[in-house]
């Protein structure tokens, strides 16, 4: 049986009530974004898509301060019942409600897949930004494809590779937004990830056997053929219990990073 994939929106709506369950902020990740928002200025910082608000939560206690986006409701009451004292607004990334030059720098973290105009989404981050850095954490298709996850589940990792942003989109629609430059930083997954997000099990494979752990994870709530994901699973726990996992993923190379940071400047 295949799924229909759902528009983001109403994906997020239908998950976001249990998505913190699974979904925190990464340590590793928060220090990534303060660093390559290389911040100079008191200007708050905008979270775009800023979902349950982990991340705009986890800057805000490191003393940024924040501004949290997201087009979900539901996910947007979420983060407002965490943390009462931020500012978040639903509203769309390729409209926002703001003036010109009105935040010090912009962060969107695994969010980029989601916006249906990518040039209109960084012109309105570039329009907005007041001499700021936008600071993305996306995936490259080529690096989903050397996610060991495709030895079991192939049809769902070729969609979620087909649904990112390749570079070359991103560079071209950086540069009609006018963004001036941009830099690439690798990222690979820690050992024990607190946000566990699609590839968080790299080094814990046992993690995609829990059902609430998939349930949080947009290519098993939206991209995954049921029949796929049950053939896969069993395949899993069968090479776990049998000591075969290493030599059935063998193939799937730790190179070039699992994720990717980029820092763009107006």
């Amino acid at each position: 049986m295949t799924m229909m994939p759902a528009m983001p929106q109403a994906l997020y709506d239908r998950i976001g009530a249990t998505y913190d369950a699974t979904r925190h902020a990464e340590p590793a990740i928060v220090d990534l974004l303060i660093e390559l928002l290389d911040l100079r200025q008191e200007a708050p910082i905008l979270d775009i898509g800023c979902g349950t608000g982990n991340y705009t939560n986890a800057l805000h206690q490191r003393g940024v301060s924040m501004v949290g986006l997201d087009r979900s409701g539901l996910m947007l009451r979420t983060a407002q019942g965490k943390a009462r004292q931020l500012p978040l607004i639903g509203a769309d990334a390729a409209a926002l409600p703001f003036p010109n030059r009105s935040f010090g720098g912009a962060v969107c973290t695994l969010a980029l897949h989601h916006f249906e105009d990518l040039e209109a989404t960084f012109a309105e981050a570039a329009r907005v930004l007041r001499n700021g850095r936008l600071v993305i954490l996306t995936a490259l298709p080529e690096q989903i494809m050397r996610y060991w996850l495709r030895a079991y589940f192939p049809r769902m990792m070729q969609r979620s590779a087909d649904q990112m942003p390749d570079w070359s989109t991103i560079e071209i629609a950086l540069r009609r937004a006018g963004f001036r430059t941009w830099s690439q930083r690798l990222y690979w997954m820690p050992q024990q990830p607190v946000d566990l997000f699609l590839y968080s099990g790299k080094h814990q494979p046992h993690l995609y056997l829990d059902e609430r752990v998939r349930a949080n994870i947009s290519s098993f709530a939206n991209l995954a053929d049921r029949d796929e994901i049950g053939v896969g699973l069993e395949r899993l726990k069968r090479d776990l219990a049998q000591g075969r996992f290493e030599h059935a993923t063998a193939e799937y190379e730790d190179v070039g990073g699992d994720y990717l940071f980029i820092a763009a400047q107006v």
